[in-house]
């Protein structure tokens, strides 16, 4: 017998959509860039030769349409892991589980998932407007360890070379290290991103380091986070969603990475915040490479 998913749980909406994202199946492409801002899926479907549909609900927008003959879905995520749970889960469903039985399909349909992004970079080789692509994600959210098996989809060995080095405090909770797809880093990294480990933070002020009137608990957190090696890689950048979403993506059994540019250089205090009129460049790459 199949596990029929009950209304609490898979959530439906009357017109036949996902409770958050108000898509229907139908309405996903296979290819799924990912973006934070609602406003960024309109700088992405500008550069699409036709569009198919376009659905609005709180923070999250989605465009599907067509670029060079590739069908694709651009959605928005807003900021947080937190939001990433919410988009990867009802992707998941709209493209696994027929909403018409709430059972789940008997053929498993995989979805390419590529996030752009902003972050601070970390290291002296990442300057503002470099792109950086997440090979492994150090999730400070706490996300993946509500999920079952999320120890088969992380680097255990990883996490626990992190923690000692930070003379990681428990009171914050286990940090996680999701795995980005590795066939899909090198078909969109290519020779032209910088390539490492990524922190996914749970917040932008506190969580990255940030002290402004309220202090935070470790002051020395930046200096152990940028001294920190682990076979021959160092971490790159700060952001505040790819460990949540290469984690859930790969315990679903989709493909699933982060670019980001680089907006602002916690090692050199530099920040770009025009940004937004140089970013179109990495967005470009990935629509070519998706």
């Amino acid at each position: 017998m199949k596990k029929v998913f009950a209304p609490s749980e898979l959530i439906i909406n009357e017109d036949g959509s996902c409770f958050h994202l108000h898509l229907r199946p139908e309405q996903l492409a296979d290819r799924v860039i990912l973006v934070g801002d609602p406003g960024r899926v309109n700088t992405v479907a500008a550069h699409f030769d036709s569009l198919e549909c376009e659905v609005s609900s709180r923070e999250f927008h989605t465009i599907t349409g067509s670029y060079k003959g590739k069908r694709i879905t651009c959605q928005s995520h807003g900021i947080g892991c937190d939001n990433i749970d919410i988009v990867m889960n009802e992707l998941d469903t709209l493209a696994n589980i027929d909403y018409q039985t709430r059972t789940e399909r008997d053929e498993h349909r995989t979805l390419t998932c590529v996030r752009i992004g902003t972050c601070g970079g970390l290291q002296p080789y990442t300057p503002t407007g470099s792109f950086v692509a997440s090979v492994k994600s150090i999730g400070f959210d706490g996300l993946l360890n509500f999920y079952a098996g999320r120890d088969q989809v992380c680097d255990l060995p990883l996490e626990e070379a992190f923690k000692r080095h930070m003379q990681w405090s428990p009171i914050k909770g286990a940090p996680y290290v999701s795995v980005a797809d590795a066939a899909l880093i090198d078909q969109i990294a290519q020779d032209d991103m910088v390539r490492g480990y990524t922190i996914s933070c749970g917040g932008f002020y506190g969580p990255q380091g940030r002290q402004l009137r309220a202090p935070i608990a470790d002051p020395q957190q930046n200096e152990k986070v940028e001294s920190f090696e682990y076979d021959g890689m160092h971490i790159c950048n700060f952001e505040m969603e790819s460990s949540a979403l290469s984690g859930l993506a790969a315990l679903l059994g989709h493909r699933a990475m982060t670019c980001c540019m680089v907006i602002a250089n916690r090692y050199t205090t530099e920040m770009n915040t025009a940004y937004k009129n140089s970013i179109d460049t990495l967005i470009t790459k990935v629509l070519d490479r998706i």
